[in-house]
């Protein structure tokens, strides 16, 4: 039987805007099957948005959405998950989103272990706003910033959650579809802050500056030069060079932001109360 994905999106809102060839939609399919997968009601959820490409994705899902400010997505979708943490918060945000104007709020979250759901549609530039290079555009690439090369290193997105202190991390890209929704399933089911990186194609913007201007050389290109993260870890620099590393990185479960946050609010409470009792604090510090 096939899956219904018309029961998850607002079909006002088509047809999208995303170019032909574009991977954007077979990510958006993988997070609407991993959220089915949980048994949520759509009122438990939420999915906010940044601007770019992948951020139009707030508008097309029947969700309680929030399509925000450019690279603040996590910052808002941290607002909400703190006044109403039995939401489930998955913000949708592309590269330059994320890790350019948001980076700080990304690797702040992270180190917070705020419990949120990150899926970063990495298609390594800029699209919707020029194609400008973002912090994922591979050295070497053009981009309408870089007509002769992009001079700077791209982060390796996966390993700078991990580094920032995410307790789950994965990537995977549109080619390994059924893969993508395994992961971000997972990531929805854990507490804390999760990240899943989504490696998609953008023939139009990036494609065409870079000779490659057909959506199914991406997806061939995806499937020949992805090696799982336990083969990677067997070969050389030279031999990981170009590759891309499919796999979870980081599957270290521990408690998130809200609980933690829950539990201080709890410990602050009892003092202020013994202080009062004590004589030592005016009554109208101890609160309700």
């Amino acid at each position: 039987m096939a899956f219904d994905y018309e029961k998850y999106i607002r079909p006002s809102t088509f047809p999208h805007i995303w170019c032909p060839g574009c991977g954007n939609g077979i990510v958006v399919k993988a997070l609407i099957r991993a959220i089915d997968k949980m048994g949520w009601k759509k009122d438990e959820v939420v999915v906010v948005s940044g601007i770019g490409c992948s951020s139009r994705t707030s508008g097309y899902l029947d969700f309680n959405t929030l399509h925000t400010t450019h690279g603040r997505a996590i910052a808002f979708a941290t607002g909400i998950k703190i006044a109403k943490p039995k939401l489930h918060v998955i913000v949708v945000t592309g590269d330059g989103d994320a890790l350019a104007i948001g980076g700080n709020h990304l690797i702040h979250a992270a180190r917070r272990n705020m419990d949120l759901t990150v899926i970063l549609f990495n298609n390594s530039i800029y699209a919707m706003t020029g194609g400008q290079y973002s912090p994922a555009t591979p050295e070497g690439k053009m981009a309408s910033t870089a007509p002769y090369g992009q001079v700077e290193p791209n982060f390796d997105i996966a390993r700078l959650a991990e580094g920032a202190g995410a307790s789950f991390v994965a990537r995977s890209t549109v080619y390994h579809a059924v893969q993508l929704e395994g992961y971000i399933a997972r990531a929805l089911a854990r507490d804390g802050f999760s990240l899943i990186e989504a490696v998609t194609q953008c023939p139009t913007v990036y494609g065409r500056r870079n000779r490659t201007p057909n959506p199914v050389t991406f997806l061939e290109q995806f499937k020949n030069d992805s090696i799982p993260l336990a083969k990677a870890a067997g070969m050389t620099d030279e031999e990981r060079e170009g590759k891309i590393i499919t796999g979870i990185f980081v599957d270290h479960p521990r408690i998130g932001f809200i609980e933690r946050y829950r539990k201080m609010s709890e410990k602050a409470l009892a003092i202020r109360k013994r202080r009062y009792i004590k004589g030592s604090a005016p009554k109208s510090e101890v609160g309700n």
